[in-house]
């Protein structure tokens, strides 16, 4: 009996999410922009952060809960909360991937940077997609890492080559004059046929509701100035978080420190207790925390996708502390949003508190106006709506092997 053909308005979107809260964010963009774009439109986003419904779901899209990752290492993971071995987590997970394709049957699934998924685990589930005639798309950020540890990695599974067999499109979630994965990381011409730059994927949240935000933390923007420091997700975030807080104290403008939801429960206790001396505003988790930035004097941040980004869309003079192991990912982005001249780089060797309190007074003395007029001239922020509109076009397109020689014919 033949598979059951897919549904031309379903879509499942896949991150692996084994630190941080930046695949889920992208691939939640994405989707507010995809029923934006078209009501039909059904979008079951598979993922293992735990606040995702916090962060604020788009209507017409559920999440499917993953057991959770930890990353340990470069393509490296153990089970987050249940004490299983790393293969017995990986089949389960690869097990609700591959049932939720056959069940929800969607045209087409959005992979988030993995191509086959955190130690293949998405494999199965893709080759299952391939053959009732669904689509894959894999959406890749503007960096990875160093070109030459991409390339050793890939290589060892022959990935750049199987991307062209397995994906009929390949989303950079970037700008060309910025990083081009896609010559950086040697994927072959048949990949490049299928590319599109999207420019950067944002979330357009509107003004957070009163109740999204604490009242002192209202109350402090509304009172100014303000320097906000955020370490994303939180589980790495505690060594600059600390030092911002020393630098905080006696300074001129009000500290904000948010935590992050995955900030380990002993470091958010340490942090609460320095912060309470200092006399700074120390919140674990702002769900929409970037409608905030627009009453920022400054901001504080490590070298994100999604916080770079979303600060560079609202113009907030920013310094950078990046993340610079596992990857080096970070600090490549921060260095080429600072040749832009859209941040300063602090690198986290030379993290203290003078340094960081240092180059925050540089920062706030940079007008807004100047880094929005950088912003304009060299990035783009509607990659959400690109991006869906790419999706929606190869949902409703021809079989796969039509969309296949038109490609090659290109």
């Amino acid at each position: 009996m033949n598979p059951p053909r897919p549904s031309s308005h379903r879509f499942l979107f896949y991150s692996h999410d084994g630190m941080g809260l930046g695949h889920t964010r992208r691939n939640m963009a994405i989707a507010a922009a995809l029923v934006e774009l078209c009501p039909q439109a059904l979008v079951l986003l598979a993922s293992s952060t735990d606040d995702a419904h916090r962060l604020g779901l788009p209507p017409r899209v559920e999440v499917l809960k993953l057991p959770g990752l930890r990353k340990t290492g470069n393509d490296e993971y153990e089970s987050r909360r249940l004490p299983v071995p790393t293969d017995e987590i990986r089949e389960l997970r690869a097990s609700l991937l591959q049932a939720a394709v056959k069940s929800f049957r969607p045209a087409v699934v959005l992979v988030d940077k993995h191509p086959f998924g955190a130690r293949g685990e998405f494999r199965a589930g893709l080759e299952w997609l391939k053959e009732y005639g669904g689509r894959a798309v894999l959406g890749l950020r503007d960096i990875l890492d160093e070109p030459a540890d991409v390339c050793r990695e890939w290589a060892r599974h022959r990935l750049q080559e199987r991307i062209g067999e397995f994906y009929d499109r390949v989303l950079v979630y970037g700008e060309r004059s910025v990083f081009n994965p896609i010559t950086e990381y040697g994927l072959p011409q048949a990949v490049e046929r299928r590319a599109c730059f999207c420019g950067y994927v944002v979330n357009h949240d509107r003004p957070n509701p009163a109740s999204d935000v604490p009242e002192e933390l209202r109350r402090a923007c509304r009172q100014g100035p303000v320097v906000l420091a955020t370490t994303g997700g939180g589980e790495d975030g505690f060594a600059l978080l600390e030092t911002f807080i020393t630098a905080a104290a006696g300074s001129p403008w009000r500290g904000v420190a948010i935590a992050g939801p995955m900030t380990p429960e002993d470091d958010l206790a340490l942090l609460h207790a320095q912060a309470a001396r200092a006399g700074v505003l120390l919140h674990p988790f702002i769900p929409r925390l970037p409608t905030l930035f627009g009453s920022l004097e400054a901001l504080v941040c490590m070298g994100g996708y999604n916080t770079l980004a979303e600060a560079a869309m609202h113009g907030v003079p920013t310094v950078c502390v990046p993340r610079v192991a596992p990857r080096s990912e970070q600090l490549i982005r921060a260095r080429a949003f600072e040749r832009l001249g859209l941040l300063s780089l602090l690198h986290p060797r030379e993290l203290d508190p003078a340094s960081l309190g240092a180059a925050i007074g540089a920062m706030r003395a940079t007008p807004r106006t100047v880094v929005r007029e950088r912003v304009d001239g060299s990035l783009n922020f509607d990659g959400a709506r690109v991006a869906a509109e790419e999706l929606l076009a190869l949902a409703s397109a021809g079989s796969p092997a039509s969309a296949a020689l038109t490609l090659a014919a290109r």
